[in-house]
């Protein structure tokens, strides 16, 4: 598989982005936005690079999921969207809402194979999840809280489909998701309500107002989620609230502010197979950021601080015939980090970025007695991580751009990591965009995996790998038809395993990832009203990873006229692996299906079925889906 890449990357030499999404909601050059029903407006995104750039000139592949799809698909969460929209990427599941944390959790992200488990019981800290570019993830554990990723708080949705290490250091080594949070561009005042009721008891509610005055915006909105869901002692409660703050000091100076907070409460049951009484989870996340911002066209940046935290209550639970346990697990933890980059354009053709982060991050944890209260420490630790980075863009004729990038990467007990990439796009006739791009990505070992629990191992090196990406995309019939397709190969090493040493596990530096696919996607807009599109992912794993399907297809077909819009899609995964030890894997079809009918200006009915052909199919061994499920409600605007 290797050699096959490799010649084939010889053979083309070339490579291009994937087809855009066809919803997707960009923000036009000089920063006005674009209406997505103009077929042949160019996509311009942030995560890629740190300066809104056409993704056509990007070394690479960037999806991006906009407002009206996830306005239109009435979830609660962002994730099960993404996993429809974008190729090569899935999340698990295990139930009709919430992903809960610690044992028998759902959520896992993974994109071409990184970021799932190559070992059961291993945390996923592959992929890095964004919110306007900041790191999200537990300090203690370093991995993303999958909950706390809601729709209501979304301008749009960008991917990363590859490293992103460069940019976004350590975890980006798969991939980034990046949840680029909502705006409020004309004068006035918008509130939305969104109210929904469904099977299992299931009701979600968010409400979100919008104000612009002037230089003022603000956006304040709050969001409630319960379910008794589909086996017993397996009920999520989730409350939120999201409140962002932005003043243009002038027409090239804003500073913004935002702040969230989600709390939730989540039951596990167990595997069918073992199952557990009173593992429950109290879970409390928040998040904080200030920014100023400048962009005077040739030259734009930003300096900004953020903090995210958490505080963890967890009950794990016992088993039927066993006693339960005396204690429970306590743990909090934080992250600071401070951000600073410019990006100027040097020249003709020229566009150079350089940046400063720094993060500061970790927590304590412990085993307190539910009898009196004692406490029994397991880790209090903090981990500082400081980098720089360069990426120089630079168009050496019009149809032809080179990329190249660079960061220095230290961490306080790790040591240094040096991250290069590089890449070149070329825009051919006929609508045809190539690309080719070589990035390496890296993730450092978490604080869990160093001092926490048995198997922790303070002596722990970083995970790294190489990336390699060929891929061709057109846009035809003035933009309302594009396809593109991708060709990749991943090989990595020094990923952390669990392994018997000296007679107890252990984790060390042993593992090996060599992954090699193909991605396609096709839009086609047939008329104002009908359109369709599909994506198909296939990924070769020379070893078995959890939570990366072999095959993954999906395709809908939209209808929009009038008051009414219509959307049923189909998707297939084909071997997933739902369990490593035994190894076992899935395949499933589900389909899907959600119409809405606007009454009136401020008022529309929506309803969506999931899984209508009631499959029986597991994600997480032991955790058996839901079969055919229903919401209804109401989304009212005034």
């Amino acid at each position: 598989m290797k050699q096959w890449i490799l010649q084939s990357v010889v053979w083309f030499g070339l490579v291009g982005r994937s087809a855009a999404q066809s919803d997707s909601i960009a923000e036009g050059l000089a920063g006005r936005l674009v209406d997505p029903a103009v077929y042949d407006a160019r996509e311009v995104v942030v995560t890629g690079t740190r300066n809104r750039a056409d993704s056509r000139h990007l070394p690479m592949t960037v999806s991006v999921v906009g407002r009206e799809r996830i306005e239109r698909s009435n979830e609660q969460s962002l994730l099960p969207l993404l996993t429809e929209q974008v190729p090569g990427l899935f999340v698990t599941g295990r139930g009709m809402m919430g992903y809960g944390v610690s044992g028998g959790a759902a959520g896992q992200m993974s994109i071409r194979g990184v970021g799932g488990a190559p070992q059961a019981g291993m945390p996923t800290t592959g992929m890095l999840v964004l919110i306007d570019g900041h790191p999200q993830y537990a300090g203690l554990m370093g991995h993303p809280i999958s909950d706390a990723y809601q729709s209501m708080i979304a301008e749009r949705v960008e991917v990363v489909r590859g490293p992103a290490s460069v940019l976004y250091g350590s975890n980006a080594m798969g991939g980034v998701v990046n949840i680029v949070t909502r705006k409020m561009r004309e004068e006035g005042v918008k509130t939305q309500a969104n109210l929904g009721y469904g099977s299992f008891n299931t009701f979600q509610g968010k409400v979100t107002n919008r104000v612009r005055r002037g230089r003022f915006s603000s956006i304040v909105g709050g969001s409630y989620n319960r379910t008794d869901g589909h086996r017993a002692d397996m009920g999520f409660e989730q409350y939120g609230g999201y409140v962002k703050l932005g003043y243009e000091l002038s027409e090239a100076w804003s500073v913004r502010g935002d702040a969230s907070l989600t709390h939730f409460n989540a039951s596990n049951p167990g595997e069918t197979f073992d199952p557990l009484i009173d593992n429950d989870q109290r879970i409390t996340r928040g998040m904080a950021s200030v920014a100023v911002e400048n962009d005077y066209g040739h030259t734009s940046g930003s300096l900004s601080f953020f903090a995210n935290w958490g505080n963890h209550w967890i009950d794990d639970g016992y088993h039927p015939g066993e006693e339960p346990l005396d204690y429970r697990f306590r743990s909090r933890d934080r992250m600071l980090g401070l951000s600073w980059y410019q990006s100027a354009r040097l020249f003709a053709g020229n566009r150079l970025t350089v940046g400063v982060d720094y993060f500061h991050f970790g927590g304590r944890s412990w085993n307190q007695s539910v009898a009196d209260g004692e406490r029994t420490a397991l880790v209090d630790k903090m981990q500082d991580e400081v980098a720089g980075y360069v990426d120089f863009r630079q168009r050496i004729v019009r149809w032809m751009t080179v990329d190249a990038g660079l960061r220095l990467d230290r961490h306080s007990h790790v040591g240094t990591e040096w991250v290069p990439q590089a890449g070149m796009s070329f825009l051919l006739p006929r609508g045809v965009d190539l690309k080719v791009r070589a990035a390496k990505g890296f993730r450092y070992p978490t604080i869990r995996e160093m001092y926490m629990f048995r198997p922790a191992n303070p002596d722990l090196k970083p995970e790294r790998l190489w990336s390699y990406e060929l891929s061709v995309a057109q846009r035809l019939l003035g933009g309302r038809l594009s396809w593109g397709v991708n060709l990749f190969y991943i090989d990595g090493e020094n990923l952390i395993m669990r392994m018997p040493v000296g007679g107890r596990p252990m984790n060390v530096n042993t593992g090996r990832v060599e992954n090699a696919g193909v991605e396609a996607q096709v839009v086609y807009r047939l008329s104002p009203t009908w359109s369709i599109e599909s994506n198909y992912s296939y990924l070769h794993m020379e070893r078995p990873v959890l939570a990366s399907p072999e095959h993954k297809l999906y395709g809908s077909v939209d209808f929009a006229k009038g008051r009414w819009a219509v959307s049923t899609g189909v998707q297939y995964v084909a071997g997933l692996y739902k369990s490593l030890d035994p190894a076992k894997t899935e395949t499933f079809v589900l389909w899907n299906l959600r119409a809405s009918f606007r009454v009136s200006e401020w008022l529309t009915l929506w309803a969506r079925g999931e899984n209508l052909l009631a499959q029986r199919y597991e994600i997480n061994a032991g955790f058996p889906m839901p079969r055919a499920t229903a919401m209804a409600g109401v989304r009212m605007s005034f």
